[in-house]
């Protein structure tokens, strides 16, 4: 597990953050959630796999750096998803199907210093 502040500066990373209250509050079961923030960097990493920098991150299969967040509730991880589309911040908003739940998002790899203070207000997921 990465502890913030881990990455080198130029080092690429690829942030997940994932609604806490899932856990929390709502009972589930800690493995669904955890499948959520995989389909959400899978989905982020499809998605802009023609990026340089994605390209550069599975390059370093074997030292890909992921720092998983906490989103308190719904409104605060749809109010960051709204905040990085206005920042041009490319990035994938997981929503399960069928109940059309929004769980978590998870941004393509970009470099931790173009990232973060978008995202300082958010904790490590525990």
């Amino acid at each position: 597990m990465a502890a913030a502040g881990a990455a080198s500066p130029g080092r690429l990373v690829q942030y997940v953050v994932v609604r806490s209250d899932l856990v929390h509050k709502l009972s589930w079961p800690l493995g669904a959630v955890i499948t959520q923030a995989c389909h959400a960097a899978t989905a982020a990493i499809h998605l802009h796999y023609g990026d340089a920098d994605t390209q550069r991150y599975l390059e370093q299969l074997d030292s890909m750096h992921k720092v998983v967040l906490a989103a308190p509730d719904e409104a605060a991880l749809s109010g960051l998803s709204d905040s990085l589309t206005e920042a041009g911040v490319s990035h994938k908003l997981w929503v399960e199907q069928p109940e059309n739940i929004p769980t978590c998002l998870a941004l393509k790899p970009y470099p931790k210093e173009a990232v973060q203070p978008l995202l300082r207000k958010f904790k490590l997921f525990k």
